[in-house]
C-alpha cells in the first residue's frame, strides 16, 4: 500500500496541460514581474473571495505582516498594541504580530471545533487591544457572529488568516477572506489553492489599506523611485500568478472531492482512541487538512504504524507557538503561558491524507488500518 499524505506531483498533473501552457506563456512573453498575469489573477481572486482588492505578495507570512504594518503606517495601531489570536495555530500567525512589535494575546480553542473559543475572547480585551486575528485552521470556519459583535462593540479590526481555507464560507454565504477588515492568504504548494513555489495575497475592501500593502510589498513605493514607506521586496511573480489563475478555476471542484473523502472518514472511522472534531456543514470546511485526535499518548505510535503500512500522515503542530524557543524570553511569555487545551492538541493531533487526488479506495485502506490500531 502507498497512500502519500499529499502528492504535489499528482495534484499538479490534474491540470498539468493548462499549467504548462500558462508557464510557457509567461516564459515566452518576457515579462516576469508586476504584469498582466498578476493583474488577471488578482481580479479573478477578488471575484472569487468577494472583495474589492487582492494584492499579490511573496508568501502567506508576508501577507499577514503587511496587514499589520499597514495599520501601523495608517495610525490605526502602534507598537505595543495587543492582538488577540488563537493559541493553536501555525507560528506564522504569531510571527506576523511580533514582527510588527505588537503583542500577541493567546486565546485557547474549543476542544470540539479546534478553533478559537469565542466565549473567552472578551475576557482578554483591554484598552490596548486593537485587533482580533482569527485563523481558519485546517480549513474550518473560525468566524462566529459573536466575534463580529465583539469587533463592533470594542472597535477592533478583524484580521483573517486564510492560509488554509480557500473556498470556505460562513453560514451567511460570505467567503473566508472577505469577512474581516483584511485577510492574509498563503498559496504554498500544499494548500487547496497552491502555487509551484511560495506565493501569497492580501484581500480587503479598504482602499487605503490596499494601497499601503501594495506599496509596502514593493519596497515602500507607490510611484517608481518614490518611497512613501521603508518597505521590502515581497511581490508575486508572473509565473506563480499564471499558475494560480489556472488552478483557481478548479478550486471548487477540487474542494468537493476533499469533502467526499472527509465524509468517508467521518462515516467509517471507528476506534475508541480517536476523536474527530465536530462535523461542519460542507460550505464551512474546505478540508485543507483532516485532523484527528489520538488519546492515551498514542499519537506518535499511530503515525509510525501508518507510515510502516505505507500511509503518510503529518502532526500539525507538535510544538505550540508559546513553547517555541524563539518566544521563550518574551515578556508576555514569562512565566511561560499555561494553555492546556492547545498543548493537548499539540500532543494528540494527527492529519490524515486528504486532497484532490486521493481516491475513496485509498481512504478506505487508511480507515481499515486506523480501525485495527490499538
Amino acid at each position: 500500500m502507498n497512500v502519500p499524505f499529499l502528492s504535489l506531483k499528482d495534484v499538479t498533473a490534474l491540470h498539468g496541460v493548462e499549467i504548462n501552457e500558462a508557464v510557457s506563456r509567461v516564459v515566452n512573453g518576457g515579462w516576469y514581474l508586476q504584469g498582466k498575469e498578476n493583474e488577471q489573477f488578482e481580479n479573478h481572486y477578488s471575484e472569487f473571495i468577494g472583495t474589492k482588492y487582492t494584492i499579490g505578495c511573496a508568501n502567506g507570512l508576508d501577507a499577514l505582516i503587511w496587514i499589520f504594518r499597514a495599520y501601523i503606517e495608517m495610525g490605526v495601531m502602534q507598537p505595543g498594541d495587543e492582538v488577540i489570536v488563537p493559541a493553536n495555530t501555525y507560528i506564522a500567525t504569531i510571527l506576523a504580530i511580533t514582527e510588527n512589535d505588537l503583542k500577541p494575546v493567546f486565546c485557547e480553542p474549543k476542544k470540539n471545533t479546534l478553533e478559537i473559543d469565542d466565549d473567552l475572547i472578551e475576557s482578554f480585551i483591554t484598552p490596548k487591544t486593537k485587533a482580533i486575528a482569527i485563523v481558519h485552521l485546517y480549513g474550518r470556519i473560525s468566524y462566529t457572529e459573536k466575534i463580529g459583535a465583539l469587533c463592533k462593540k470594542y472597535n477592533l479590526k478583524l484580521i483573517e488568516d486564510n492560509a488554509q481555507a480557500h473556498g470556505c464560507k460562513f453560514l451567511d454565504g460570505r467567503m473566508t477572506g472577505s469577512i474581516g477588515d483584511a485577510a492574509g492568504h498563503s498559496f504554498y504548494p500544499g494548500k487547496n489553492l497552491g502555487a509551484l513555489g511560495d506565493a501569497g495575497a492580501v484581500t480587503t475592501n479598504d482602499p487605503e489599506l490596499a494601497a499601503a500593502v501594495r506599496a509596502l510589498a514593493n519596497y515602500g513605493s507607490q510611484k517608481k523611485y518614490v518611497f512613501k514607506y521603508a518597505g521590502r521586496n515581497s511581490r508575486l511573480d508572473e509565473i506563480q500568478a499564471a499558475v494560480l489563475d489556472v488552478k483557481l478555476k478548479y478550486l471548487v471542484k477540487d474542494n468537493q472531492h476533499r469533502k467526499k473523502v472527509a465524509h468517508y472518514y467521518y462515516d467509517h472511522i471507528d476506534n475508541p482512541l480517536i476523536t474527530l472534531p465536530d462535523l461542519l456543514p460542507d460550505e464551512q470546511n474546505a478540508y485543507h487538512l483532516f485532523p484527528i485526535l489520538v488519546s492515551n499518548g498514542k499519537r506518535d505510535a499511530l503515525h509510525d504504524y501508518l507510515d510502516q503500512n505505507g500511509v503518510g500522515t503529518v502532526c500539525h503542530y507538535p510544538i505550540a507557538p508559546h513553547k517555541q524557543e524563539c518566544y521563550a524570553k518574551e515578556g508576555w511569555n514569562n512565566p511561560q503561558l499555561n494553555l492546556p487545551i492547545t498543548e493537548r492538541l499539540a500532543d494528540e493531533e494527527l492529519s490524515l491524507p486528504i486532497g484532490p487526488t486521493i481516491t475513496i479506495d485509498e481512504a478506505a485502506q487508511v480507515v481499515e488500518l486506523i480501525n485495527l490500531f490499538r
